[in-house]
């Protein structure tokens, strides 16, 4: 069987008119930084990477010695390539400049270089998000308000999950396509074509510690999952929750299901809890890509319009029918 690598891959989708050389290198240089991100977190404490960094980022949550690493790594790998215009990184409070001596492109990069990080010190699952938008016209340096597109302007999105394995999942607009790495020959080989969510699922992921918190309508949708064949929905769920949105969004492009972080009274006064520019745009297009469907509640998450660069929204995505009958339940309340 030929196996196929991920610069292969990105070469047939340039051949056949559906990216260009420079989108072309700009993934297959977030790639290497990907691969070099797994090997920091395989290594562990071997490597004296876990555990707190003794900083707080730019949403005043404590640093990883690991996020720190990893946002390094993005940086340095796509300052110089002549691809890009500038980076946003969940990390940093303003855009990353490119330095001026070096080249530049027309495309911007945003990324959370390390999603669950909580996570990183129980060796749970951990994963980098993603997301590429085109620098708006003019060729001028760009500025904050140059990366504030809904997600509907995404040309790119993508993910990688570090765990028994890493594996990369990456959509260009022309489905979702999923490359499991070989470690010994240091090459994304293509695995996972056009990975599709199923419309209906038996499977749910919420942290269930907020229930208190949430509005009505997501409560509502709960209790009927949690009801089983005897409630409305005719069915038994079976609830997943891993924390990392890496990790939980993997398992439902892998086979089904619905993540949610709503909107609750604990967050509320921010916008929400996950960042739209960093975690839900490129999670939505993700899904989306995959048949499935993703919304605030109220909106398709694609359509928001930000803003400012750390944006907070509600997220409901997965299997497409699930999604809709909780965002019916939003619109009736």
């Amino acid at each position: 069987m030929r196996r196929v690598t991920l610069t292969q891959f990105l070469i047939e989708q340039q051949r056949a008119g559906r990216i260009t050389a420079d989108l072309r290198l700009l993934i297959e240089v977030v790639a290497r930084a990907v691969k070099a991100i797994s090997v920091n977190v395989s290594k562990g404490a071997l490597a004296g990477v876990l555990g707190e960094a003794g900083t707080d980022n730019v949403q005043g949550e404590a640093q990883k010695k690991l996020d720190v690493i990893a946002n390094e790594i993005l940086l340095q790998a796509n300052e110089w390539g002549g691809h890009l215009a500038g980076m946003a990184s969940e990390e940093v409070e303003t855009i990353c400049q490119i330095p001026f001596d070096l080249p530049k492109g027309g495309f911007l990069l945003l990324f959370d270089p390390l999603d669950g990080s909580s996570n990183i010190d129980v060796n749970i699952s951990v994963g980098t998000i993603f997301s590429v938008l085109r620098n708006p016209p003019g060729g001028t340096e760009p500025t904050e308000e140059s990366f504030l597109q809904p997600g509907r302007e995404q040309v790119a999105a993508g993910y990688a999950v570090y765990g028994p394995a890493t594996q990369l999942v990456l959509t260009v607009g022309q489905g979702v396509h999923g490359f499991t790495l070989d470690r010994e020959m240091g090459s994304f080989i293509y695995t996972q074509p056009f990975m599709t969510i199923p419309v209906d699922t038996q499977e749910f992921a919420i942290n269930a510690s907020n229930a208190r918190f949430w509005e009505a309508p997501v409560k509502r949708y709960v209790a009927e999952m949690v009801q089983g064949k005897e409630g409305p929905l005719g069915k038994d769920y079976n609830m997943r929750w891993v924390a990392s949105m890496v990790a939980d969004v993997h398992r439902i492009l892998t086979r089904g299901g619905v993540f949610m972080y709503p909107m609750d009274e604990k967050c509320r006064s921010k916008g929400g809890k996950l960042r739209l520019m960093y975690e839900a745009n490129p999670m939505a297009m993700l899904v989306e890509q995959a048949g499935g469907a993703a919304s605030t509640g109220r909106e398709r998450i694609l359509d928001v319009m930000p803003d400012r660069l750390h944006q907070r929204v509600p997220v409901i995505l997965g299997s497409k029918n699930e999604v809709e009958r909780v965002a019916g339940y939003h619109q009736e309340d």
